[in-house]
């Protein structure tokens, strides 16, 4: 089988973008947080999913950054939507099924990703793989996916994923914290007071991370996401998700002082990540961010999980130096 590098997967022509999928098909409760358009089944094991991505939205656009770029992670979330209305319509998960993410690593080319004056046109070449089955039911599969925005081949994105029915994830759940788990919703906190920009963003709701320190030889930050951001939280978990984790890594990778104090956030952006998650950030107690307090501006940053004193998730970043996105030296 073909790696997701090599992958090329023949694309319908009449792959559709005037319309979003049931919202329900990819675990969100506002439709302005739908970005796929379109799913095709093209053989036993491949997918083909448009999305379109707005050149404005509250949370993936908000960067203060010139010239704008389609953020990588918005690209992670349509990602993670093809996946699950892929694998509820070709891995036949049931409705209801809980997709745990147990891994993913998604690498992008900024130059690919540039916004023009309409929103952009990805289209995504989905493969799906069983890993474990038990019975008839898929216990855990893998997507590995191929980005094109507007005809330009823009990333690729794996993600390995645990699948559970409502009962034994809230036996799993109730098991772990002895009782029913709390839930995002009934959270309440106030601003972090972090200045925005000092974490690559404008709009203080955007902010995840509480100030950071440095300790022993670590920036730290606890992750204090706002509760009432609607896109992080488009409906109530009863844990701080991957996506959180993500941004607070990203966060914290941007807080970093650049080296000899020059350059800041908005000439540096994150392209690429990898993550591992070993356990749940729970909502009963700070959830703590660490990455080396020193180190080069540019390249791989690792950022790691704890609570509690256990290590929840791993994190590294590709953090690249885009001053020179929008010359002739990096055309569209």
């Amino acid at each position: 089988m073909a790696s997701v590098a090599e992958m090329d997967i023949d694309i319908p022509a009449d792959l559709g973008f005037r319309a979003t999928l049931d919202r329900t098909l990819v675990h969100r409760s506002a439709v302005s947080e739908v970005f796929v358009t379109d799913l095709r089944p093209v053989s036993e094991t491949d997918v083909v999913a448009a999305a379109q991505l707005p050149l404005n939205h509250g949370y993936f656009s908000d960067h203060g950054r010139s010239p704008a770029v389609f953020d990588v992670l918005l690209l992670l979330e349509a990602g993670r939507q093809a996946a699950i209305a892929g694998t509820h319509a070709h891995m036949g998960a049931r409705a209801g099924t809980q997709m745990i993410v147990d891994r993913f690593a998604i690498d992008t080319d900024p130059a690919a990703l540039l916004c023009g004056d309409r929103p952009g046109e990805l289209v995504i070449d989905n493969r799906f793989t069983v890993v474990r089955r038990r019975r008839d039911r898929v216990r855990a599969g893998r997507v590995e996916q191929v980005f094109r925005v507007d005809g330009v081949r823009a990333g690729t994105h794996t993600m390995d994923v645990l699948f559970l029915t409502p009962g034994e994830y809230e036996a799993v759940r109730h098991a772990q914290l002895g009782g029913p788990a709390p839930l995002t919703s009934g959270q309440t906190a106030a601003p972090t007071g972090v200045e925005p920009r000092t974490v690559g963003r404008t709009n203080p709701l955007n902010v995840v991370l509480g100030a950071p320190v440095v300790r022993d030889g670590a920036l730290t930050a606890e992750v204090r996401p706002r509760w009432d951001n609607p896109s992080l939280f488009d409906h109530p978990y009863d844990h701080l998700p991957a996506a959180v984790l993500t941004e607070a890594a990203r966060q914290l990778a941007l807080a970093v002082p650049v080296p000899g104090g020059s350059g800041t956030p908005g000439a540096r952006r994150v392209t690429g990540v990898r993550a591992g998650f070993t356990g749940f950030a729970e909502l009963t107690s700070p959830v703590l961010a660490s990455t080396p307090a020193d180190g080069a501006a540019t390249g791989e940053r690792r950022v790691r999980f704890e609570q509690d004193g256990a290590r929840i998730a791993d994190t590294t970043l590709t953090v690249t130096d885009t001053s020179r996105l929008g010359t002739e030296e990096t055309p569209r």
